[in-house]
């Protein structure tokens, strides 16, 4: 499955429906974000079939970043069926990440 962009207009429909989705909250002056983009691309390749993986850009979208109390980026936060059920601040491995993940699947 294709890593997908979402605003704060789309988000309910693309993150808070059934499934897990890993929501990146991002901008693009971040250095520690472009470190987790290559990452999210291998996750998206191994374990995309049972993963929906969501860009969120802070700058662009406030209202989502706000809602879920984004103060650090990136925070990735994963969620299980509409809910918010894991949360990662700062750059992670992808077998950290992947851990946290596969908790959810």
């Amino acid at each position: 499955m294709a890593i997908v962009n979402v605003s704060d207009q789309s988000f309910k429909g693309e993150v808070e429906s059934t499934g897990t989705v890993l929501v990146d909250f991002w901008a693009p002056w971040c250095g520690p974000c472009k470190m987790v983009a290559p990452v999210l691309e291998e996750l998206d390749e191994e374990i995309g079939t049972e993963l929906k993986i969501a860009k969120v850009n802070v700058d662009d979208n406030p209202e989502s970043a706000s809602r879920f109390g984004v103060m650090s980026i990136p925070t990735l936060i994963v969620f299980k069926d509409g809910a918010p059920v894991d949360k990662v601040v700062g750059f992670q491995p992808k077998d950290a990440l992947k851990s946290v993940v596969s908790k959810h699947l």
